[in-house]
């Protein structure tokens, strides 16, 4: 990791130790500047977005669908290493909450049926918007899913997964930013957690002919579509193109 990247890592680090879950009027309230927030990403008015996302994740540093957020709204507008901050923020909300479901499980149920409620909102506000990316309503789908399959009365034996998504999105944030190597370390953890992510191996058969690694991309591209995704015609024969390395 960068220096850069590694500061933003300790900081949140720091953060996370005087972190305390925030009462109910609080979470209202952060809530309500993530729908803000959500409403302006559809409008793409994505500055006014990440400060409504911004403002929900600092009344709530628990909300990850605020982080998420927040991170989108700064790739919209090109500010990657601000995108890597936010989701490196999400990352470390995740990690906090996997640590309060082994302390407070009627705490931890709370913040999971806030976030189901708000995933759930999202669908139906998404149904009526033909403007929504297809791709992001089948990732809200698949984390409401995972939320509403997880225990709900018992203290979680094994510590909360992140989201697959989130290293795809981290790793998308860090390739744009010009952290090539960070990039590789995220997408290859999507990979690793979630094999039928077909994005995240996409994006690493293109970084890996960047890098003049061919064997690698071949694999990548054939791992992308037994996923079903459809890898671009030109990137496929750029691969082919290419000559092994020595």
């Amino acid at each position: 990791m960068n220096t850069a990247a590694a500061t933003i890592a300790c900081c949140l680090l720091a953060a996370a130790a005087s972190a305390q879950v925030v009462g109910e009027l609080t979470r209202h309230e952060a809530l309500q500047h993530y729908r803000v927030g959500e409403e302006l990403m559809l409008a793409e008015r994505y500055e006014q977005a990440a400060g409504a996302f911004t403002t929900a994740t600092e009344l709530d540093p628990l909300l990850t669908i605020a982080h998420y957020g927040r991170g989108q709204a700064f790739m919209a507008l090109r500010r990657y290493a601000s995108a890597v901050q936010a989701f490196l923020g999400c990352r470390d909300a995740f990690q906090r909450i996997a640590d309060l479901r082994q302390r407070d499980v009627a705490t931890a149920n709370r913040l999971r049926a806030d976030e189901i409620n708000e995933l759930r909102d999202s669908m139906r506000r998404m149904k009526s918007e033909v403007r929504v990316n297809a791709l992001t309503a089948f990732r809200i789908a698949q984390r409401l899913e995972e939320l509403e399959t997880m225990g709900r009365d018992t203290v979680f034996a094994e510590p909360v997964q992140v989201p697959a998504e989130l290293f795809l999105a981290l790793g998308s944030a860090y390739f744009r930013a010009g952290h090539a190597a960070d990039a590789e370390r995220e997408w290859r953890a999507a990979v690793a957690m979630e094999s039928g992510l077909g994005e995240a191996h996409n994006n690493l058969a293109a970084l890996y002919a960047m890098t003049g690694r061919k064997p690698e991309a071949e694999g990548a591209v054939q791992a992308a579509e037994r996923a079903g995704f459809r890898v671009h015609p030109q990137l496929k024969d750029d691969i082919r193109k290419m000559e092994p390395r020595e």
